[in-house]
């Protein structure tokens, strides 16, 4: 695999194309992205994840469970952005804003992180993972289309729900996303404990310059504080990462979400990501090449839930196309010598099939679009974006 730049894409603006490094052609890696974008939203049944709904509605459908939660609506916009899919990016939305945003009690201002098919909510509580999700893709769609009028105006969306979940609670009224003291991001609003995989600083690097202007020094000091925490919560040797985790970093193994499972991929695809966009922590390279040795003499047919010091536990991975995907999206910071196999095993693995494919086939897709340079920043297409009660000069 070829060297990496030594800064990161948003100041340089080259995208690494993995699979091309390691051999396969534009014209190849083009038509898996195409493949893999039709495969999840147009069809076949076996595969698909996304439905539309009525005239301008549509939704992502956990296939495990049968309920539209909001990590899935805030993947799909992200995906539907990334590609200029602006006709799926809007239905995905207004199904969102329409059903799933929160008008009345203590968590107005957040959208429920579960429904129904017919839009009915399974619970009124939301997912911070998701809000964060919505936010930068939301900012993308204005900055690659434009606003348009509410719920379209798709930057004041984005600000004014970063501004809620910093400033929820200070009525009195509910509770913030972000633990305002130490800048972390919460399991739950109502909580004293985070999820490692929640932690996008990569976002929060973004958040700083487009956020309202009084919120920004807190999302730049929010980058700082979650790099530093995934030092904490990741294993020194295993590179594995609890569900979820206190403050300090230690493991919080209430239910045995102190073991690295399902949420826990989706770290070392964050750390991949920034590394990408910002090489602002060269702990990472270290990290992504922990994570792909742990797993390299693992046929995925056997990954399983592991304690953090890489036991393996009985009870086997419910999403092996997640983890493979996820540990592809390492190869961006990786340096070891599993870099290239990890994006091998993800280009000789098709999306999932049957019941559990929904969150192995959202991760597929994003590791499809890091790998092959697709997984942009999207800039405004001023130099400078000055926001001023939600308006764009």
């Amino acid at each position: 695999m070829k060297m990496k730049k030594t800064s990161g894409a948003f100041d340089s603006g080259y995208y690494r194309n993995v699979f091309k490094e390691i051999g396969f052609s534009e014209e190849e890696i083009a038509a898996r992205v195409e493949d893999t974008w039709t495969k999840l939203f147009e069809g076949p049944e076996e595969t698909r994840i996304y439905y539309e709904a009525g005239d301008d509605m549509g939704y992502l459908v956990d296939t495990g469970n049968l309920d539209v939660r909001t990590e899935g609506m805030s993947y799909g916009m992200m995906m539907a952005v990334q590609l200029d899919r602006k006709e799926v990016f809007d239905r995905i939305w207004k199904w969102t804003y329409t059903y799933m945003f929160m008008t009345e009690g203590e968590n107005a201002g957040y959208f429920a992180w579960s429904c129904n098919l017919d839009g009915s909510r399974r619970s009124n509580g939301p997912a911070p993972d998701g809000e964060e999700y919505f936010a930068l893709a939301l900012l993308f769609a204005s900055h690659r289309w434009g606003d348009g009028s509410a719920p379209f105006d798709y930057g004041k969306q984005a600000r004014d729900l970063l501004r809620t979940c910093l400033h929820k609670g200070e009525d009195g009224i509910g509770q913030p996303m972000w633990n305002p003291d130490n800048k972390l991001i919460k399991f739950i609003p109502n909580c004293d404990f985070s999820d490692p995989s929640y932690h996008l600083p990569h976002f929060y690097e973004l958040f700083a310059l487009w956020a309202y202007p009084e919120d920004r020094p807190f999302w730049k000091e929010a980058a700082a504080a979650s790099r530093a925490y995934l030092h904490t919560a990741c294993h020194p040797v295993t590179g594995l990462a609890p569900e979820y985790a206190y403050y300090d970093g230690t493991p919080n193994d209430t239910k045995g979400y102190g073991k690295f499972f399902s949420d826990a991929y989706r770290v070392a695809a964050n750390i991949g990501l920034d590394y990408e966009w910002f090489r602002a922590d060269e702990w990472q390279v270290e990290e992504a090449d922990r994570i792909q040795a742990f797993f390299a003499d693992i046929e995925p047919e056997d990954y399983r839930r592991y304690t953090l010091d890489g036991e393996p536990l009985e009870e086997k991975s419910l999403h092996p196309v997640g983890l493979l995907a996820t540990n592809a999206i390492a190869s961006l910071a990786a340096a070891g010598p599993h870099a290239a196999d990890a994006a091998k095993l993800l280009w000789n693995t098709p999306v999932r099939t049957g019941s559990r494919r929904y969150y192995d086939n959202c991760l597929y897709m994003f590791a499809i679009l890091a790998l092959s340079g697709r997984y942009r920043i999207i800039k405004p297409s001023d130099a400078e974006l000055d926001v001023d009660s939600g308006a764009s000069k």
